[in-house]
């Protein structure tokens, strides 16, 4: 599985990338709305709507990019009291259950795609196949970043703690 951190750490690049992006977008489509509604007196008819598709992937991605950093919140009580070893295999198995999490979260996302297909957003009319893809995507992030922090060498403890001799 050498492969998959490579790949991983590419799309974690990408992701990083895309939710700065996107969040930039997302806020000077609010800056736009305001200075719109307030200083000429004329709402925005589509920016509010952008701002929440944008708002949508910043989070989306957000979780998955957590997943591959490890910046997630979690209680680790009860994992700090074992030895290193069940730290790790610990550590493994919860990522496993991540990446199942995810895979989850992309074949639900992709079964709401095509429910909800051929549909389009009110304001701005564009297709909300655009919106609902965010959770496929996001779901298959977030099983590609489980899965890899699983089969990383040491597990996915900080490498000072999982060093293995």
């Amino acid at each position: 599985m050498s492969i998959l951190g490579p790949i991983a750490r590419i799309l974690a690049g990408a992701t990083r990338w895309s939710i700065a992006l996107a969040a930039a977008m997302m806020l000077s489509a609010i800056l736009y709305q305001v200075v719109t509604r307030y200083l000429l007196g004329a709402a925005s008819s589509w920016s509010e709507e952008f701002a929440v598709l944008m708002f949508s992937w910043s989070v989306l991605a957000g979780l998955a990019l957590g997943v591959h950093e490890g910046f997630h919140v979690r209680l680790s009580l009860l994992t700090d009291a074992l030895p290193l070893g069940g730290r790790i295999a610990t550590e493994r198995i919860l990522d496993f259950v991540t990446a199942a999490l995810g895979v989850f979260l992309a074949w639900s996302g992709w079964r709401f795609l095509d429910i909800t297909s051929g549909s389009v957003s009110a304001a701005m009319g564009y297709p909300i196949e655009i919106l609902n893809a965010l959770a496929p995507i996001a779901g298959a992030l977030m099983a590609i970043f489980g899965l890899e922090r699983a089969l990383r060498r040491g597990g996915a403890l900080p490498r000072d703690e999982a060093a293995i001799e």
